[in-house]
């Protein structure tokens, strides 16, 4: 991890981390994001790219994908984070093509200029973002993409490659890329390298660890691939080292000085009583599995309550006191409020989550402030350390050694040769812990909550657990997996957790053969409906045929 320098980097991420709109396919192929192609360094682009690929990541695990894997829920303006209620126009890809775009003009500018270590690192966030594209959508331009610039129709509207290509293709880009830094080039300016300050073997370790992301990705439909890769690298450390240390995680820390490189539930810049910070809520998913685990990442994530409720029998209707801290009311009102909701009080002493798009939601748990997104002194607000704009833990994750040893644990489970299933296993935890600052708790967890038993369900839960602020991996393994098992809401806008993003409008509109032929080949699931093929309830290629999550 290294903190990013905002006196070296202020420019580049200023550019890096506007907010885009949607734009059309056109502006979408020929603009490089505001970086002059002509003139710009490798050296420049490459912290565009990162912290531009850091806040997707952040944006979309600490943002609606944590709602649907239920680490979090909102307690106002929620129907998209809760509710799966994703409007018809679809999501856009724009930011990740934006930052392709960038990407793509730094590798062209590194074989112009002969620096082999900058075309590397720029094949290897090429996959990161590109992998995201089809883990989101499925099907989508790949090997045709970002080519606008020549002005053809057929560069303008790039046909789509299957899903499984792009992976494939992921996965030989990877492979070059860890060839290109294993030979000599000139070296990575520190200053430049928002992520590894320009520390090549560290470049190296995320290469490889990525493609062992994507190897386990695609083990339900190409278990033989995916055996022979994985155990390859596992095989031979010296050419394809990986990350199995937290001190080689490839983080993005926050620079704090405005708005757009802050963290986004910060209450330094955005003090609307009911901003991110108020609105966001732990989920009760979450809250119960971590009590139910004695797990101390609890603290971490969550604060506890400030109130306690107690509901007294004997007392006359109405009747509602504070006493010494602990709010004390008369049977009737908790009747009432059950009655109304359809959800029984909280009356948890410590940590309470929010209920999986609970019909309450501001009110929950006799919330007395009834605007949306408050503070709600009845249920768990998450950690004060996501008030701040910066902090030694707020961070893009990106990859872990906690994710590498839950791979090749599961990867030893399928009776791969990797190592042993139970030790990948209790290093991945001993790394997540490590990971929020709290490895003098992993004797005690180890030996009680987080005592490995051999199944998948528990290593799909831990890796859940593990990937708090970093939620996309927790849905694509769910996704693969149906762990955990994860229930929708009464206002779900479908009884089953969704698959994938929808294909935009926009894109439906100026590439319509194209994104009809990706659509064409999506696969209806029996929550599908009414929605067309393009639902977020439709199987890409992935899911096809191997009956997961349902």
């Amino acid at each position: 991890m290294k903190t990013l320098k905002y006196k070296k980097l202020g420019i580049f991420l200023t550019l890096s981390m506007l907010a885009f709109s949607c734009m059309n396919l056109e502006e979408l192929n020929i603009n490089p994001n505001g970086v002059d192609p002509a003139s710009g360094h490798p050296n420049l682009l490459l912290a565009t790219v990162q912290t531009q690929l850091g806040k997707n990541v952040v944006g979309l695990g600490f943002g609606d994908l944590a709602g649907v894997v239920q680490h979090t829920q909102k307690d106002g303006w929620s129907s998209g984070h809760n509710d799966y209620d994703w409007a018809s126009q679809g999501q856009s890809w724009t930011p990740f093509f934006e930052a392709l775009r960038t990407n793509d003009e730094m590798i062209k500018k590194s074989e112009q200029l002969d620096l082999p270590h900058h075309k590397a690192l720029g094949l290897i966030m090429k996959s990161y973002l590109f992998g995201m594209i089809a883990d989101l959508w499925g099907d989508a331009p790949f090997s045709q993409a970002l080519q606008g610039e020549k002005g053809d129709e057929a560069s303008l509207k790039p046909v789509y490659d299957s899903q499984r290509d792009i992976y494939m293709g992921i996965l030989a880009d990877l492979e070059t890329a860890n060839e290109l830094l294993i030979g000599s080039g000139p070296s990575i300016p520190s200053t430049q390298d928002v992520y590894y300050r320009g520390d090549i073997m560290k470049w190296r370790k995320f290469a490889n660890s990525l493609s062992l992301r994507y190897l386990m990705r695609i083990s339900n439909k190409e278990a033989a691939v995916s055996k022979a890769g994985i155990e390859k690298i596992v095989a031979n450390p010296g050419q394809y080292p990986i990350i199995l240390s937290t001190a080689d995680d490839t983080r993005m820390s926050y620079i704090g000085a405005t708005p757009e490189n802050s963290w986004p539930s910060n209450t330094v810049f955005d003090k609307s009583t009911s901003g991110n910070y108020n609105r966001i809520k732990v989920a009760e998913t979450l809250v119960e599995a971590l009590k139910s685990l004695k797990d101390p990442r609890i603290a971490v994530y969550a604060e506890p309550i400030q109130i306690p409720l107690v509901v007294e029998p004997t007392w006359a209707d109405d009747r509602d006191e504070i006493i010494d801290g602990v709010r004390h009311v008369a049977q009737n009102i908790a009747d009432d409020y059950e009655a109304n909701w359809g959800e029984e009080l909280n009356t948890a002493t410590d940590y309470i989550g929010l209920p999986t798009s609970s019909p309450a939601g501001g009110a929950y748990n006799l919330n007395p402030d009834l605007a949306q997104g408050t503070l709600n002194p009845h249920c768990s607000q998450l950690n004060p350390m996501y008030k701040e704009a910066v902090g030694a833990l707020l961070q893009a994750r990106l990859m872990s050694a906690s994710e590498v040893h839950f791979i090749l644990s599961e990867a030893a489970m399928k009776g791969w040769a990797v190592g042993g299933q139970k030790e990948h296993y209790e290093a991945a935890i001993k790394a997540s812990l490590e990971s929020w600052r709290i490895a003098s708790a992993y004797d005690s967890y180890i030996a009680g909550g987080g005592k490995y038993d051999g199944t998948l369900e528990q290593l799909i839960e831990q890796k859940w657990i593990a990937s708090w602020t970093a939620a996309s991996e927790a849905w694509f393994d769910y996704r693969r997996t149906g762990l955990p098992k994860l229930e929708t809401g009464p206002y779900a806008k479908r009884q089953a957790i969704p698959l994938r993003f929808y294909y935009m409008q926009d894109e439906i509109l100026l590439n319509t053969t194209n994104v009809n032929s990706a659509i064409d080949e999506l696969e209806q699931s029996s929550f599908a409906a009414p929605d067309p093929k393009n639902s977020a309830w439709s199987k890409t290629w992935l899911l096809q045929g191997t009956g997961f999550p349902y």
